[in-house]
């Protein structure tokens, strides 16, 4: 298996077309023109080009038009519905079933692919939507025939057909370049299928090879690519360029068929079928380097479970192999989701809730180990979990407590700003300053029963350790000397068990709970005519048949994405910050890719909701 190598991503946009046809036959354009099926433009080498003869396209395409073929410069046979077309080039045009009304231009072999001119798919009565001298237009097929034809029951019969019927006279075709004899073996390679899908920025190309039986293969790995020799197999010399961009090469060896395809360093995988014979060849290639692969469903850890609903993408966790937890980046700094997911070696994350861009500083309440270090607008929904792993939904209204002999004291806001009116607190970070001239801070580790320092000015605090700045003159009752008994807590002031919440991330709004839309912006001050309330991307946490879920909608308003989520049968759910910052990711891709532009939807974010494995998941659990 080659190393995974990427090529500029080939996009494929959509064209919006007049509904009132044009009308115009295929005949009478000159010039190579490029081709759409159903509105859909398809790629540079889909296009028609200019031969002697006329306007016309390879035999390879027709397939996606409908039109079964038999791709063979000796045998051609194009089939669509009951109209058949053959063409031999000691016979010309042989029509079944119908009359084609006029003599038809004789198909040309060019840079190894065989040609048929537009006059012939008309004959068998393609719908064009569109014709024009800048592009054109197919009606898109009901199906895609997947089988090539065989060779033609009446190729030794006069001209005519099975059916009897006799074509206009034609003039004696030129004759098409006769291969060099070759040698011939008891297994042919009867026919090759391409088809080509695109999973956001990944492409998959499958080339079938039909066998006429079963042969010996061998692959030669190559920088570009790979040849299969297929020993003792007899094929008809020719090259094309693939939708992809790749070349396949079928050349005859004494040995047998060489298959030769460059696939610009795609990953490709080869494996053998049966009843048919055939040999099928994979390539999978990342289109654009700057963009992460998107969720590999088959390469998920083991608890992981991924459901797309459309353009609902469901991220779920087995709560005995996993539990969330809030994960933040430095004070004033943002990370990527993965790199927050990678520091506390997790295997998947979401962003949280809403922050400033400018100072990256979040919005409204954040908790992490037991420790507030965002004070709460005590409005919004919000998200908590307690060290068991359990989630809990609810509007706390978290403040710290501050205790001694005779006293309690609640402070009265979380931020690095002093201010000479307030009781305020700071998680330190070894780098921020809090305090100032006048005023009292005191530092207290967390779980202690007594003040660690109490000083007086600027101070900064060490990393992890709390931070209580005030005026002595408007709380006197609080102690101003190291070692004085004070005790610290934090007071969720809610219920539903979230007295045993350690950690927690506010964002809003409440979009399900108990399986149905709860959706209710006037309760948690959200303006509907803002752009936080636009059709967007949409993301969220929440729990499905009791494991916690990762959400994320491609696009939609937040009523949309409650309306989906119910349906699909989730019981509670949050909507975390969404739009650029809406981040879904689990080990080695994204769910939040797609769209147009095949892009990351993702900026740094300074906290994230992170799915860690539990230290007390068995080895049978984690399996």
């Amino acid at each position: 298996m080659t190393a995974p190598r990427l090529r500029p991503a080939r996009r494929t946009p959509t064209l919006i077309l007049s509904a009132a046809l044009l009308g115009s036959a295929l005949l009478g354009l000159a010039g190579a023109r490029p081709v759409a099926i159903g509105g859909v433009l398809q790629s540079a080498s889909v296009g028609t080009v200019t031969l002697p003869g006329g306007e016309m396209l390879p035999v390879w395409t027709l397939p996606r038009l409908g039109v079964t073929v038999r791709n063979d410069p000796s045998d051609l046979r194009l089939l669509l519905g009951a109209r058949e077309l053959r063409y031999a080039p000691a016979t010309g045009w042989r029509a079944v079933s119908f009359t084609p009304g006029a003599k038809l231009p004789v198909p040309q072999l060019s840079g190894g692919s065989l040609f048929v001119p537009l006059a012939a798919l008309n004959a068998l009565g393609l719908s064009v939507l569109a014709d024009t001298p800048a592009l054109l237009d197919f009606a898109a097929p009901a199906s895609v025939p997947a089988a090539t034809l065989p060779p033609s029951p009446d190729l030794a019969q006069t001209p005519g057909g099975a059916s009897g019927t006799t074509p206009a006279p034609v003039p004696a075709p030129s004759p098409l370049p006769h291969p060099q004899p070759q040698p011939t073996f008891a297994v042919n390679l009867d026919t090759v299928r391409v088809s080509r899908t695109l999973h956001r920025t990944v492409e998959v190309q499958r080339v079938v090879l039909e066998l006429s039986g079963a042969a010996q293969s061998s692959v030669t790995r190559l920088q570009n690519g790979l040849t299969v020799t297929l020993s003792g197999v007899s094929v008809t010399p020719s090259t094309q360029t693939l939708e992809s961009g790749d070349t396949l090469t079928l050349t005859q060896t004494l040995q047998g068929a060489s298959v030769g395809l460059t696939t610009g360093g795609g990953r490709s995988e080869i494996f053998t079928l049966n009843n048919p014979e055939r040999l099928v060849i994979d390539t999978t290639t990342y289109l654009d380097s700057t963009v992460p692969p998107p969720v590999d469903p088959d390469a998920l850890p083991d608890g992981v479970t991924y459901r797309p609903l459309g353009n609902l993408h469901l991220l779920s966790f087995d709560p005995a192999v996993y539990q969330p937890r809030v994960v933040s980046a430095p004070t004033g700094q943002a990370s990527g989701v993965a790199d927050l997911v990678r520091r506390v070696g997790g295997v998947a994350g979401v962003n949280g809730g809403y922050f400033d861009p400018g100072t990256h500083l979040p919005v409204d309440l954040v908790a992490t180990g037991g420790l507030m270090t965002a004070p709460s607008l005590e409005k919004r929904a919000t998200l908590g979990f307690t060290a068991q792993g359990d989630t809990l939904f609810g509007y706390p209204r978290p403040r710290y407590v501050l205790s001694g002999a005779g006293f309690s004291v609640t402070v009265n806001s979380v931020r690095a700003k002093a201010d000479p009116t307030l009781l305020t607190a700071f998680v330190g970070d070894g780098r921020t300053r809090v305090g100032a001239d006048r005023l009292t801070t005191l530092l207290v580790t967390p779980g202690a029963a007594a003040v660690g320092s109490a000083l007086t000015g600027v101070v900064t605090p060490p990393a992890g350790t709390l931070a209580f700045t005030f005026d002595p003159a408007r709380f006197p009752q609080l102690p101003r000397t190291a070692g004085a008994p004070l005790s610290t807590a934090l007071n969720w002031r809610a219920d539903g068990g979230w007295d045993a919440a350690t950690d927690a991330l506010s964002a809003g709004p409440l979009l399900v709970q108990g399986g149905r839309v709860a959706l209710d912006p006037a309760r948690e001050g959200f303006n509907t005519a803002a752009s936080i309330w636009r059709p967007t991307r949409q993301v969220a946490f929440g729990t499905l048949a009791g494991q916690p879920t990762i959400a994320f909608l491609t696009h939609g308003s937040p009523e949309a994405f409650a309306a989906a989520l119910a349906r699909a049968g989730v019981r509670d759910a949050v909507r975390l910050d969404s739009g650029s910052s809406a981040t879904a990711f689990v080990t080695g891709g994204y769910a939040n890719l797609g769209g147009y532009l095949n892009t990351v939807w993702s900026r740094p974010v300074p906290n994230a909701i992170v799915l860690v494995p539990r230290a007390d998941a068995s080895p049978a659990a984690r399996r």
